[in-house]
């Protein structure tokens, strides 16, 4: 490069010639000077300074002993870079300089007497670790979840129903002046009659999805709903992070690229909108959803008998107390005495009138022992 150079060749036409950058160039030919080419030293240096201070190496033993005299006797127990400092400026005899806070850091990272752990990061869970057939993908998982507290332009209040498949990515959204019970329910049946429903539905705690507070035992429209045409309601634990994260993602995604963009003057704008929002993105994830687990075909033109006994099964997702004991349908169960605060899968079949409780580890996603079994006592009346 530096003969081409010297031959009256551009500076860039030879970068371009060696495929390297001008300042490549520019830095051997500074190598080179004036200097005939084999008078030059065309090794590579090091990009190590020229000059380096290091602390001696009397001042670091000196460091460890400070730290592990206040380990060991100090009335305050402290031994951090901030009480060695402390002690060292007490001192009239350092064999040099007061060593900074980050010096002194250094120094016991360097000598390796840190207590401090690194943290360990963990892979993931699969998705929908905490349902066997979910996590192999044998099954596909719809969630729903409510947005509520919007405006339109002149303040007028609306809610937003959302839903999406947890391995298809398969969206669905209704924009309504409120979401009710009743109306999930028309819209879980007009979505699984074109798409297909999915083995399980799972929702949060609200009592649109789960059913009133009043009653133990009582069951809402939307639980009836979902037994009657063969779905299984799953139920988040509440106040967890982690569970819900696919509904809440696509919440997040549908106001700010579509709400924050757009504050349509009227609600049926908002829904027109909302529905090529939704198509626009099934077809991106069409690849997807194509490769999901199958969905089965929902048959019915009308609405089931939602007043019929329920049957089939329920799962809760909850979390036990300081008791080992869980809260399902407002009703207290015990679980295990030494599994306290820790996940369950809590599973009732309607048909045996029995309680089923797994143990859920997310490091473990695979090992779900059976943690105990109790008998679940029917109400009188299923709603009220």
């Amino acid at each position: 490069m530096v003969a081409l150079v010297r031959e009256g060749t551009s500076q860039r036409s030879v970068a371009r010639r060696f495929g390297v950058g001008l300042a490549t160039v520019q830095l051997w030919l500074a190598r080179a000077a004036e200097r005939p080419l084999d008078k030059v030293d065309w090794a590579d240096r090091s990009s190590l300074p020229l000059h380096r201070t290091r602390t001696r190496g009397e001042l670091e033993d000196l460091v460890l002993d400070v730290r592990r005299w206040l380990r060991e006797e100090s009335t305050l127990g402290e031994y951090g870079p901030a009480a060695i400092r402390r002690e060292l400026e007490a001192r009239s005899d350092l064999p040099g300089p007061l060593p900074a806070l980050r010096t002194i850091a250094r120094i016991l990272d360097r000598r390796g007497v840190l207590d401090a752990r690194q943290r360990v990061r963990r892979p993931a869970p699969p998705a929908g670790w905490y349902l066997p057939d979910v996590r192999e993908r044998a099954a596909e998982l719809d969630s729903f979840d409510v947005i509520s507290g919007l405006q339109l332009k002149g303040g007028v209040d609306f809610d937003v129903l959302t839903g999406i498949s947890l391995h298809g990515g398969l969206t669905a959204t209704w924009v309504q002046p409120a979401v009710s019970a009743v109306s999930t329910v028309r819209s879980l049946h007009e979505h699984w009659q074109l798409v297909g429903q999915p083995t399980y539905a799972q929702f949060d705690n609200d009592t649109r999805f789960i059913g009133g507070n009043a009653h133990p035992n009582s069951i809402g429209p939307v639980i009836r709903f979902c037994l009657a045409v063969g779905v299984v309601p799953v139920f988040a634990p509440p106040v967890e992070m982690g569970f819900q994260a696919a509904i809440e993602a696509y919440n997040g995604r549908w106001q700010r690229k579509l709400w924050a963009r757009f504050w349509d003057p009227s609600l049926l704008d908002l829904q027109v909108r909302s529905e090529a929002y939704v198509a626009a993105s099934r077809r991106r994830s069409a690849i997807r959803i194509e490769a999901a687990p199958a969905r089965r075909l929902l048959d019915l033109d009308d609405l089931p008998d939602l007043t019929a006994p329920p049957a089939g099964r329920l799962v809760f997702l909850r979390r036990t107390s300081d008791a080992g004991n869980v809260s399902i349908l407002r009703r207290s169960y015990p679980v295990d005495p030494r599994w306290l605060h820790r996940l369950v899968r809590g599973e009732l079949d309607l048909d045996s009138q029995r309680l089923r409780f797994f143990a859920l580890r997310r490091r473990e996603p695979t090992d779900q022992p059976l943690l105990g079994e109790v008998t679940f006592e029917p109400p009188a009346r299923w709603f009220r």
